[in-house]
């Protein structure tokens, strides 16, 4: 799993695939997660969470 901010998104996408070799899920973070978690490619709030399953 990973959370991602809007301009990493295609980065977390290709890392699930690479990793995994599947199609990842993409979920849009609820608003009071924004708060505290952050993208981990950079300090901006996370916006997406992309997963295996």
């Amino acid at each position: 799993m990973i959370y991602s901010c809007e301009e990493h998104i295609d980065i977390a996408i290709d890392t699930i695939v690479d990793e995994h070799e599947t199609f990842p899920v993409l979920t849009k973070c609820a608003p009071e997660e924004n708060l505290s978690t952050t993208c981990e490619f950079c300090a901006n709030p996370a916006i997406y969470m992309v997963a295996n399953k």
